[in-house]
């Protein structure tokens, strides 16, 4: 499998570096395992004859222009973090000439992934537009404002379809990267992620903490600090709306362009936040834990946090 890995300048050092460190050990493991033929052949390519990464080092690359189509062409982050910098590195002239670079392997055949703001890059080709996708979870509103056609899922690790891949923030180009080990062998994939000391983490809702979630809408900042104060009461979105001054429609739609949410699930997020912060600082019960943060019972609370960021409550309290 011919894989290219675009670099762009100021690339993420670590995205770049974990996706090259988890191909190598996916093909030492191969070889020591008696399967050379399960071998990634990856090559660092690029569009300007000179790249540094984020923190200033030289990538050595090949001109991709000179080179013939890849079986997956991979786009790691660039290392700008916040919608302000970030929206600046996007109208480079090497990330326009990347993505019409991308457009081309794409129509040809090419499966196109990328991770962490990567997913940026990807999503101003238009070939994700009616695609789902995933992306760097405190750039979510970020991306959904600038790519409205997008069917983002920031709660996923990683999303993927017969032509793409995307995975979520900074070190999910090891997701990345072990979704396709794991495509042409499942077991191999597990023998690098055991060797990495890696567990399977199938989304980022338990990392997501969603007063970071990068936006400048006032309405929903105001809905956000009413909710926080009402956590251990029951929730009126008619209530919430004429406490913020709005209608439940307008407060509604709002949520939803910003923040791809209902205002209820919004609050069940904030709920859990709470709820996992008192479990993991506090001795107090699962129960004593629910009528902190508006519920009847622990079972509720509970059920809710094992299906928002798929962990239990004994795992979350041995982090304590």
């Amino acid at each position: 499998m011919q894989i290219y890995v675009l670099a762009l300048n100021e690339v993420f050092d670590t995205g770049l570096t974990t996706l090259l460190d988890t191909f190598g050990t996916a093909n030492d493991l191969a070889e020591s395992t008696g399967s050379p033929s399960t071998r990634f052949d990856v090559t660092v390519v690029g569009v300007r004859s000179r790249v540094h990464t984020s923190h200033g080092l030289e990538v050595p690359i090949r001109l991709a222009t000179r080179l013939a189509r890849p079986d997956v062409a991979l786009v790691p982050a660039i290392g700008a973090k916040i919608p302000d910098t970030l929206r600046v590195a996007l109208e480079r002239s090497d990330v326009q000439d990347a993505q019409a670079l991308l457009r081309r392997w794409s129509g040809s055949g090419t499966l196109v992934g990328a991770a962490c703001t990567g997913t940026f890059v990807l999503a101003g080709t238009s070939l994700l537009n009616g695609q789902n996708a995933t992306t760097s979870w405190w750039l979510a509103p970020f991306f959904r404002e600038r790519y409205p056609h997008v069917v983002l899922d920031d709660s996923q690790m990683l999303v993927s379809s017969s032509r793409f891949v995307t995975a979520g923030a900074a070190l999910a180009h090891l997701d990345l990267a072990l979704w396709l080990v794991r495509r042409k062998s499942p077991s191999l994939a597990a023998l690098t992620a055991r060797y990495l000391v890696v567990e399977p983490r199938p989304c980022q809702a338990a990392f997501a903490i969603p007063h970071h979630h990068m936006h400048s809408d006032p309405l929903v900042e105001r809905f956000e600090r009413w909710a926080r104060r009402q956590l251990a009461e029951g929730f009126s979105l008619s209530e919430a709306a004429r406490a913020i001054g709005t209608s439940e429609r307008t407060l509604a739609r709002r949520l939803q362009s910003v923040l791809g949410k209902s205002p209820l699930r919004y609050v069940q997020d904030l709920r859990v936040e709470r709820a996992v912060h008192l479990l993991q600082t506090s001795s107090a019960s699962i129960d004593q834990i629910a009528t902190q943060v508006g519920y009847a019972d622990g079972v509720t609370l509970s059920t809710l946090i094992r299906r928002k960021i798929g962990r239990g409550l004994r795992e979350l309290r041995a982090r304590n």
